[in-house]
């Protein structure tokens, strides 16, 4: 990071890959935007969803949802307080982050923010081996529901080019609060096309083989293991930030674990209808 950047010489902490569910990674990243904003350390976090997890944006609709088959084979649910399409965080496909720091230390155009707060991302996708960047060509929504095969965007979808075709192989999104920006997004390990389409109640019109063509993942571009991926990435957000490893605090996760319970666990939450916001 540039010394001149507002986020260099600050205090980070870097939260290496936990297992939550996720109503709690939901809730650890408003907590850990109250931490950063009350003049705490900044934040870094990996982690991943147990059990899997179908996340859905902030305005989606919940008739979007197969709600049978989530229950039925053990698919949690909840919802994001960013925007955008349903993600299905497969318990071992997924690897997710975020980034959290006061909102008076990021720039206040969006483009410029995800670019900032990217660039340790596409550092990781390079130690891993992988030639991501961000999307520069359109490709129409295949399936609004879901985040995946929604229309490209190049402010923060990162993409996989070949032969001329741009694949999505991470997705980022924020919610800019008052006093702190919080970023998260989902790299892609292996895609697993059949388990994130079953999680949708309207998806039958697309086949597993479109969702390849749209989407790929760390595995079909290197030969490395989820674990290493894993290292690869909190090796570049640590660089990033010149974060110090770090874990939560008690009272953190005491308050974690009541703002789960009472928002992002909650029906009220998850399945209200996004008109009634």
């Amino acid at each position: 990071m540039d010394g001149d950047d507002p986020l260099a010489d600050r205090e980070w902490r870097l939260i290496r890959e936990e297992s939550w569910s996720g109503p709690m990674n939901m809730a650890l990243d408003e907590i850990a935007a109250e931490t950063a904003a009350a003049g705490g350390p900044r934040t870094l976090r990996v982690y991943r969803w147990e059990p899997s997890t179908l996340s859905l944006g902030y305005h989606q609709d919940p008739t979007t949802v197969d709600w049978e088959h989530c229950e039925r084979e053990e698919v949690g649910v909840t919802r994001r307080p960013t925007g955008g399409g349903g993600i299905y965080h497969d318990a071992h496909g997924d690897i997710s982050y975020t980034v959290v720091a006061p909102a008076e230390e990021l720039p206040g155009d969006l483009v410029e923010s995800y670019h900032r707060l990217c660039a340790p991302i596409l550092d990781a996708f390079e130690r891993m081996g992988v030639p991501a960047r961000f999307a520069e060509t359109g490709r129409p929504a295949r399936h609004q529901p879901a985040c995946y095969l929604r229309e490209l965007h190049p402010a923060h979808d990162v993409v996989v080019a070949s032969g001329g075709t741009e694949r999505k192989v991470s997705g980022n999104a924020q919610h800019r609060r008052a006093d702190a920006v919080v970023q998260h997004g989902s790299l892609t390990y292996a895609t697993r096309p059949e388990r994130h389409l079953a999680v949708f109640a309207d998806a039958d019109d697309v086949t597993p083989a479109t969702f390849r063509d749209r989407v790929t993942g760390i595995a079909d571009h290197a030969d490395i293991g989820r674990e290493t991926a894993v290292e690869h990435l909190e090796a570049a957000l640590a660089d990033w930030a010149d974060a110090e490893a770090g874990t939560w605090t008690a009272d953190e996760l005491t308050r974690a674990r009541d703002r789960a319970a009472e928002t992002y666990a909650t029906d009220e939450w998850t399945r209200r209808d996004p008109n009634d916001r």
